[in-house]
């Protein structure tokens, strides 16, 4: 091959310059409402490229502006900047009304994960409708995760990606204390299990409603 030819093939595979890159990953994400892994973004741009250090430029750039590069679970996307979230509330808000089992069925995926219903039914103290968890599936807030290897292979159940952009969390390590949900009425201490009374033996999705969890 000669020099000429080396040249010409070497270029054919060199990667953009930076901030070629960073204006990609920019686009990428702008474009995408879901966040968007390393992995997918290395797959969609060119051969060489580098998103991980464009997307630490323009998360730097970012700083202090409107909008942010935020981690999301192992993606990234850009939000809101968190004190501007006010400015957006008469176009984004949007109320769901769950009941107190979905709240404390919720909470307990996201702190015990991956968990199976038996055991959310064991920390609850109460039995765990076919209806609380199908509405938090509907949510996309929770999802199946790997069974367990115990007797009869249970299906567990982890929180989403998704969960965690809407609660502004980078991962499930992000969320407050047991404590700190105590105090704000979203856990409730319940007696173990056998002690609850026999009415109580499931719950009513129906009963209670809680207007929480605004967008």
């Amino acid at each position: 091959m000669s020099e000429q030819d080396k040249t010409v093939n070497d270029s054919l595979f060199e990667a953009p310059p930076m901030g070629e890159q960073e204006r990609m990953v920019e686009a990428i994400l702008f474009a995408t409402a879901d966040p968007v892994s390393i992995t997918e973004l290395t797959g969609r741009m060119p051969h060489g490229c580098d998103p991980a250090e464009a997307l630490a430029n323009l998360r730097k750039r970012y700083e202090g502006r409107g909008v942010n590069i935020v981690k999301v679970g192992d993606g990234w996307a850009i939000r809101t900047a968190g004190d501007l979230g006010f400015l957006m509330q008469k176009e984004t808000v949007e109320t769901r009304k769950l009941s107190r089992a979905a709240i404390e069925t919720l909470a307990i995926i996201a702190y015990h994960q991956p968990v199976t219903r038996a055991e959310i039914e064991e920390i609850r103290g109460v039995s765990v409708s076919r209806g609380t968890i199908d509405q938090l599936i509907e949510l996309e807030w929770i999802r199946f995760g790997r069974r367990k290897m115990t007797p009869g292979r249970p299906v567990t159940f982890v929180v989403t990606p998704g969960f965690l952009d809407h609660f502004g969390l980078e991962n499930a390590r992000d969320l407050p204390g047991l404590k700190e949900l105590r105090a704000a009425g979203l856990l409730e201490n319940r007696p173990p299990p056998g002690a609850a009374a026999l009415g109580d033996a499931e719950d009513d999705d129906d009963d209670n409603q809680s207007e929480m969890f605004e967008d």
